[in-house]
């Protein structure tokens, strides 16, 4: 693997625990279910903002810790075809 790709790789595997962490905690903000536990009540009655220290870290972690996963595997994958590539090519030859 050469340094360009190993950045490339590197880059792309932060993008997307970036964009899936900002993703989660979006989707988890405007579900309607946090919305009642943050005020979304008549009168802000039944606001639990414990949601904030107990979920959203959580939220926060998984929406990272997903993409992250599925970019490492895929890039193994990517990785294991270039090797057995470059093995029959090195074999043919």
């Amino acid at each position: 693997m050469t340094m360009g790709r190993n950045v490339v790789m590197g880059c792309g595997g932060c993008g997307s625990a970036f964009v899936g962490a900002v993703g989660a905690v979006v989707l988890w903000a405007t579900s309607e279910r946090t919305q009642v536990h943050l005020g979304g009540a008549f009168e802000s009655n039944g606001m639990d903002l414990s949601v904030l220290w107990k979920e959203l870290p959580l939220v926060a972690l998984a929406g990272a810790a997903l993409p992250t996963l599925v970019w490492a595997l895929a890039a193994r994958v990517l990785n294991r075809r270039a090797a057995r590539r470059a093995a029959e090519d090195e074999r043919a030859s």
